[in-house]
Formats: structure tokens, C-alpha cells, sequence
């Protein structure tokens, strides 16, 4: 009579899917019904794991290039100013084309600071500038078509380029206003390293050509 009366009600009842933490339903093992791909489950990370590591990857390289290239070059003058900007405009645009995602160049700013301020007593008054101007580059992109545009790496890119200097000049003015000769010789500094920046425009796009070619960059 018991098992009778389970049979009975296993058959009025319907059959209930589980579910998971967020209640959506989720196969049981055996069954056809509530399928979730592990794509579906992960795609509420913006950033992948994989594109994580590679914005990490350029991050230290680039801070790591230029510091090797102050350090050969003896200090500041004008060919160690030029190959600085060159070759870390050169990776900023190969990573952005590499991550092709709104906020990576903001976020590429932001660990680039963080280890010129912890490792290399950068200073914290041009970290404000430089999230502004990287802020302006992501609007610049963002207006222009969206990241998946070919020329959208480079225009954020240059346009980050030319208001970090005014903003890194803004910023040195406000602290060095009373004593304004000071400010005459950081004026001729910042000039170069602009110059050297528009060449690593051109490097960074023959750069991603090649790595087309080789495979690595794919969109």
C-alpha cells in the first residue's frame, strides 16, 4: 500500500530540472534537459583568463623595456627618450590589438602605474592624469566605431599618447608654477618622447603585420 501511494504521487507531481546557485537549470548526468554549455557558465568575465596574462605580459614588458633602455642609454637624453616612447607606444598597440575590448587601455594604464608607483618610486600625482587620458582614448575609440574598427587600436592609441604629454605637463605646471624656468626644460623633454611616440605608431602597426602574418594576432 505504501509503495503504491509513492508510485501515485511520483506520477502526479512534474518532474523538476536542478539548478544551480543562480537558478538556472543545469543537466543532470543521463539526461537531455536543461543543458549549459561551461562557455555559457564563463561568459559573465569580461576579461578571459588568457586575456589577462597577455595585458600583464605587455605590461611588464613594456615597463621593463623602457627601464633597460634609460638604464643603457645613461640616463635622459634624447636618443634614450626616443626608443622609450617608441618601443612602449610599439607594445601598447600590439596589445590592443591583441585584447580588442572597450577599458583594456584603461586597464593596461592602470598596472603600468601601479608598478611604476610600487616598484619604481613613480610618482601617484600622475596617476590621476594618466587614467584621464586614458579615459579620453577610450571615448575617442568608442566614438569612432567601437574597438572592432582596423584603425580603432591606433587612434586610441595616439590620442593617449598626445594627452598623457599635456596632461604629464598640466600636472608638472601645477607643481612647478612658482619657479617657471624649471618648467622650460621639461617642455623640450616631453617634445621628444612625443616624437618618439608617433614613431611607435608606425612600428606598432608594421609590427602587427607581421604578427598577422605569423599568426599570432588573428583578428
Amino acid at each position: 500500500m505504501k509503495l503504491n501511494f509513492i508510485y501515485i504521487i511520483k506520477k502526479l507531481l512534474p518532474r523538476c530540472t536542478a539548478a544551480d546557485a543562480h537558478g538556472n537549470p543545469v543537466r543532470r548526468r543521463g539526461g537531455g534537459e536543461g543543458t549549459r554549455k561551461p562557455s555559457q557558465v564563463f561568459n559573465r568575465h569580461y576579461w578571459s583568463a588568457r586575456e589577462l596574462v597577455v595585458l600583464g605580459v605587455f605590461s611588464a614588458a613594456a615597463k621593463l623595456s623602457t627601464l633597460l633602455v634609460a638604464l643603457v642609454g645613461g640616463g635622459m637624453n634624447p636618443v634614450s627618450l626616443l626608443a622609450k616612447n617608441l618601443i612602449f607606444t610599439t607594445l601598447l598597440v600590439v596589445m590592443l590589438y591583441k585584447v580588442r575590448k572597450p577599458g583594456t587601455l584603461a586597464l593596461f594604464v592602470l598596472v603600468n602605474m601601479l608598478i611604476s608607483m610600487l616598484l619604481l618610486g613613480g610618482s601617484v600625482t600622475l596617476l590621476p592624469a594618466m587614467l584621464l587620458a586614458a579615459g579620453c582614448a577610450e571615448a575617442a575609440m568608442a566614438c569612432s566605431g567601437g574597438m572592432r574598427k582596423p584603425w580603432a587600436p591606433v587612434l586610441g592609441v595616439a590620442v593617449y599618447d598626445l594627452t598623457s604629454k599635456v596632461f604629464s605637463l598640466g600636472v608638472s605646471w601645477l607643481f612647478m608654477r612658482e619657479s617657471p624656468a624649471l618648467l622650460y626644460v621639461i617642455v623640450p623633454i616631453v617634445v621628444i618622447g612625443y616624437v618618439g611616440s608617433l614613431c611607435g605608431l608606425f612600428s606598432g602597426v608594421r609590427a602587427v603585420r607581421e604578427l598577422r602574418h605569423a599568426g599570432i594576432v588573428r583578428n
